[in-house]
């Protein structure tokens, strides 16, 4: 097995333990606090999905570094003496690291929506060579290795769709209220080039929906940090999509907004980000 089918094996089976930990505690009697703001919320399971995901890829991985939603200093390495988990603030240039948010959607997850997803990216010189989504509530597995893309074992590949006025589109981000605007212009311009918008509430499951031709593409105008886009990324390139930003640029982790779609009418796409951008 190369190193690469060996990560991919690896981030499955951590997304799908990390997972089981949030699904054994969703709807039940939840700790929740805020982070950023109010709606930015965080709870213990959180923290305890994260640990499982951490703890499964430093069985097969024990050096490697991680980049997490998460705070990682509570974390104790294993009780075989091993040094302690390397955090780091940035996707590493060099070397290999692990991507991980433990519940992409704590939102929906807060409100017993069923959409939610623990993700995991590996990376190496700062590309991503594996990554896994898993939907706890909808028993889905999302995984892309080396080669190619999954649902469950079942390849998968964008939209076939050429006609935007048939496609699906998803509005995705956060504003802050001073920024709401900016919101309202995206769906607009969304509504006007496409024929429906959807809006998920979890970024990596709104990746793996165009990976799986579910959702013909997606428009984020804002930077996003790694754990919400690289699996997702990966998974939707693999599939045959389009990401970039919106100068329309190869998307990287560093990028300040993201636009993803199956390929077709990828500039308009492009545009309508552009459009949320220029204030009246």
């Amino acid at each position: 097995m190369t190193d690469a089918s060996h990560r991919a094996a690896v981030a499955e089976r951590a997304a799908r333990a990390g997972g089981v930990v949030a699904r054994e505690q969703f709807r039940g009697d939840l700790s929740v606090e805020s982070k950023a703001n109010k709606n930015d919320l965080v709870t213990e399971t959180d923290r305890d999905a994260q640990q499982q995901v951490v703890a499964t890829i430093r069985e097969a991985f024990p050096g490697d570094r991680f980049l997490c939603e998460e705070d990682l200093s509570t974390l104790a390495g294993p009780e075989t003496a091993q040094s302690a988990v390397e955090a780091v603030d940035t996707v590493p240039e060099n070397g290999s690291a692990w991507v991980i948010d433990p519940i992409d959607g704590t939102a929906n997850y807060v409100r017993g929506m069923r959409l939610w997803a623990t993700s995991v990216s590996t990376v190496v010189d700062g590309d991503p060579v594996a990554s896994a989504t898993y939907l706890p509530s909808y028993g889905d597995l999302y995984a892309a290795g080396p080669e190619s893309v999954t649902r469950d074992g079942t390849e998968l590949s964008v939209s076939k769709r050429t006609d935007p006025e048939t496609f699906a589109v998803a509005p995705v981000g956060w504003w802050d209220r001073d920024d709401r605007a900016e919101f309202g212009r995206l769906c607009s311009a969304i509504g006007d080039r496409f024929g429906d918008i959807r809006r998920l509430g979890s970024f990596q499951a709104t990746l793996a929906h165009v990976a799986d031709g579910a959702l013909e593409g997606l428009v984020c105008t804002r930077p996003m940090n790694p754990w919400d886009t690289i699996a997702g990324v990966h998974m939707v390139r693999q599939a045959g999509g389009t990401v970039t930003d919106l100068d329309g640029e190869p998307w990287t982790h560093d990028s300040d907004s993201v636009v993803a779609s199956n390929g077709e009418a990828h500039d308009a796409f492009v545009a309508a980000g552009n459009e949320a951008l220029t204030q009246d």
